[in-house]
């Protein structure tokens, strides 16, 4: 490399570093850059924070711009696939969909993605679930759990395809684990760490990142025996218990938050 092209590769806001995404906090997948600000993300979390914003406008119009997570600049598109000569542009209208099936709940469910595990395992005894073989008994209210998580993290409403992969894997296992069961030759923490590999594998290619997450909360889910909606109050009040005993600055901010502030609506 020469010094011009040197200089040129140093100056450039599309060089390729290694600091990691603001929002999902692993190396950059793809890169992707704020047209204005040029704050540095992954393709894909930038661009799902952006059908986040554009779906909670107060704004009866389509939003035209979005602030940046970082410095709350407003952007209007979203440059991606830089080749070195050539990139595409991902504009902010272009997200704009209806969200109508997108409930209170599935927005409380992805805050829950986006915070701090917590201690909800004080709560479910997720080690009795294996040592007595519970995994061996289906929940009548997983598919519809599991579609509502699943429809939250990927702000999608058609993830059927998604869910009986993911339910088709758990069935092969529980129906495996029962007879291994009558046989005596799986102990109850091999069973569970060959659930969370096999669910693991299934749902990765669709939820990335936070494919680890998903599955500790599936188990809480199915540990828990209880309804979608038994679970949810649980759940909130447990949470809401924790918050009131824990000060306010002992929590460290997480950066996929800031689409939850008042201040980033936008308009309206």
């Amino acid at each position: 490399m020469n010094g011009d092209e040197k200089e040129t590769s140093e100056s450039s806001p599309l060089r390729l570093d290694l600091d990691p995404c603001p929002i999902c906090l692993r190396p950059v997948n793809e890169e992707a850059f704020l047209d204005e600000c040029f704050h540095k993300f992954c393709y894909s979390c930038i661009a799902q924070w952006m059908k986040i914003v554009s779906g909670k406008s107060k704004s009866s119009h389509q939003p035209s711009t979005l602030r940046c997570p970082m410095c709350k600049r407003e952007s209007s598109c979203i440059i991606h696939s830089y080749d070195g000569r050539s990139f595409k542009k991902h504009y902010v209208n272009d997200c704009y969909e209806d969200r109508s099936f997108f409930s209170s709940s599935h927005k409380q469910r992805l805050q829950c993605y986006y915070s701090e595990p917590g201690s909800f395992e004080d709560v479910i005894d997720v080690l009795r679930y294996w040592k007595f073989n519970k995994y061996s008994q289906p929940s009548r209210w997983l598919e519809g759990w599991m579609t509502r998580e699943i429809q939250a993290l990927l702000q999608e409403e058609d993830v059927e395809i998604i869910v009986h992969h993911i339910l088709g894997v758990i069935d092969s296992f529980s129906k495996r684990g029962e007879e291994q069961r009558r046989r005596q030759t799986s102990a109850p923490e091999a069973k569970r760490s060959e659930f969370k590999t096999l669910v693991s594998n299934a749902a990765r290619p669709f939820l990335t990142a936070r494919t680890d997450r998903f599955v500790h909360e599936l188990e809480l889910f199915l540990a828990s025996g209880l309804s979608i909606q038994g679970y949810d109050e649980v759940y909130l009040q447990h949470m809401s218990q924790k918050a009131e005993e824990q000060p306010q600055s002992s929590t460290a901010p997480i950066p996929f938050l800031h689409i939850f502030d008042d201040d980033s609506d936008g308009p309206g």
